[in-house]
C-alpha cells in the first residue's frame, strides 16, 4: 500500500430523514440501515481498510460523537478520530483535515467520502480509487466519483463532463449542478454526459489547499494560521476558535463549482447514497409482494411494497397498506407513503415544536 494514500470519512451528520430510527443521539452513520450486521460506519471502514493503511483512514465527526466511533471502530488509532466543535458543513472540514494532514506529510493524497453510501462490487470500486489516486498524485487535479443515472432523480447533484478521455476514462468536467427539477433531471437523464456527483472526491492536501487560498480565502487564511497548533496539545482548543468563525458552506459551493482542472471517473461500481427511508427500501431484499420487514414481529397482510422498520418487540400488524413506511421504535412511531417521505423534515419541525427536543 501507498504511504502517502489516506483516506477521510465524514461522520458527522444527524441523518434526519432516517428518523425515528436516526436520532440526534445516535445518527444514522452508527446504525444498521439495512441489517448487514456492521453500520454504515463500519460498511465504509471495511470498504477502505482493504486498500489503504489503518493508520492512513480518518474519521471526522462531531465531538459529541467521538466515543461512538471509537466502540464501533477499535482498530482505529485514536488520534485518528477527528471531533468538530462545531456543525459547519463539508468546506471547514475538508479545510481542517488536508491541513492536518499536509503538516504530518506533504505529500498526503486522499479521498474524502461520506460515511453513510452503499456501494457494492469492491474490487471496481478499489479500481476507480486508485485511479483516482495515481492521477491526483501526479498532477495538481481534484478528481471526482461520478455515477451513471439509472432514474431521473431530483435528489441527487450532477456533473457534466466532456467526452474526451484523458487517461482511461478520466474526463473534464464542465459544470455541476445541484438538485434539479424533474424536467432538468428527466433531460439530464437523456444526455449522456451527465452523471451523479457520489461526493467522493481525490486530491493531494495541497492541491486542494491552494483551491481554498484561490477560491475561499478568509477561510483558508483561518485553517493556514492554525497549522502549528495542528498536531499539538493545543489543537482542540485552536480548532474551536477557528470553527466559531468559519461560515456553514458545502465544498461543492465553496470550492468544486469554482475550481479550475476538476475532473471525473465514470464510476463502474453500483452506488446508492442511502439517504432516505426509500434508498433502503430500494436496497433491501423483499418478499413477492415487494414488501421488506425489519424485525422479528412484524406481519404484513395484503399490503405491497412497503417498508416496515421496528426495534421493539411488540407485535407490528400492517394490513391493507401500499407503498408506506411504517417505522416503530420504543418512543416513536412514524407512518408515511414513500412518495412523501421528502417531508419528514418538515414532521421533525412539528415534532419538535410540539414536544421540543425529546424525540429528535
Amino acid at each position: 500500500m501507498n504511504k502517502n494514500n489516506y483516506v477521510v470519512i465524514m461522520a458527522g451528520g444527524i441523518g434526519s430523514r432516517f428518523w425515528p430510527m436516526s436520532r440526534m443521539a445516535l445518527p444514522k452513520q452508527f446504525l444498521d440501515i439495512l441489517d448487514t450486521g456492521r453500520t454504515l460506519l463500519q460498511s465504509t471502514y471495511d470498504r477502505y481498510q482493504s486498500f489503504i493503511e489503518n493508520e492512513n483512514i480518518y474519521i471526522v465527526t462531531s465531538e459529541n460523537y467521538r466515543h461512538i466511533v471509537k466502540d464501533q471502530l477499535p482498530e482505529l488509532p485514536v488520534e485518528n478520530i477527528i471531533g468538530e466543535p462545531e456543525r459547519k458543513n463539508t468546506a471547514s472540514c475538508i479545510a481542517y483535515i488536508s491541513m492536518k494532514l499536509l503538516k504530518s506529510n506533504p505529500k498526503a493524497n486522499l479521498i474524502v467520502a461520506p460515511s453513510d453510501h452503499l456501494i457494492t462490487g469492491q474490487k471496481d470500486f478499489e479500481a476507480d480509487c486508485i485511479k483516482g489516486l495515481n492521477y491526483s498524485a501526479d498532477m495538481d487535479a481534484i478528481v471526482t466519483l461520478g455515477i451513471k443515472p439509472d432514474c431521473a432523480s431530483t435528489g441527487y447533484g450532477y456533473i457534466q463532463c466532456l467526452p474526451t478521455n484523458l487517461i482511461s476514462g478520466i474526463r473534464p468536467v464542465f459544470r455541476f449542478t445541484e438538485k434539479p427539477d424533474r424536467n432538468t433531471a428527466e433531460a439530464f437523464m437523456q444526455n449522456e454526459s451527465y452523471l451523479w456527483n457520489s461526493g467522493i472526491f481525490i486530491w493531494k492536501a495541497s492541491t486542494i489547499i491552494e483551491a481554498f487560498k484561490k477560491h475561499m480565502p478568509d477561510m483558508y487564511e483561518l485553517f493556514y494560521d492554525g497549522i502549528p497548533y495542528f498536531n499539538t496539545s493545543l489543537e482542540g482548543s485552536t480548532i474551536r476558535k477557528i470553527y466559531a468563525m468559519c461560515p456553514s458552506i458545502s465544498i461543492d459551493y465553496a470550492i468544486l463549482e469554482k475550481a479550475d482542472h476538476v475532473f471525473v471517473i465514470p464510476a463502474g461500481f453500483e452506488w446508492s447514497d442511502l439517504g432516505t427511508w426509500a434508498s433502503a427500501w430500494e436496497n433491501r431484499p423483499k418478499d413477492q409482494a415487494q414488501n421488506t420487514i425489519s424485525g422479528s414481529s412484524a406481519l404484513l397482510l395484503n399490503s405491497n411494497g412497503c417498508l416496515i422498520h421496528s426495534t421493539d418487540e411488540k407485535l407490528v400488524l400492517i394490513g391493507g397498506l401500499d407503498n408506506m413506511i411504517v417505522v416503530n421504535t420504543p418512543d416513536a412511531l412514524m407512518i408515511c407513503r414513500k412518495e412523501n417521505e421528502q417531508e419528514i423534515k418538515s414532521y421533525l419541525s412539528q415534532v419538535s415544536q410540539t414536544s421540543g427536543d425529546r424525540y429528535l
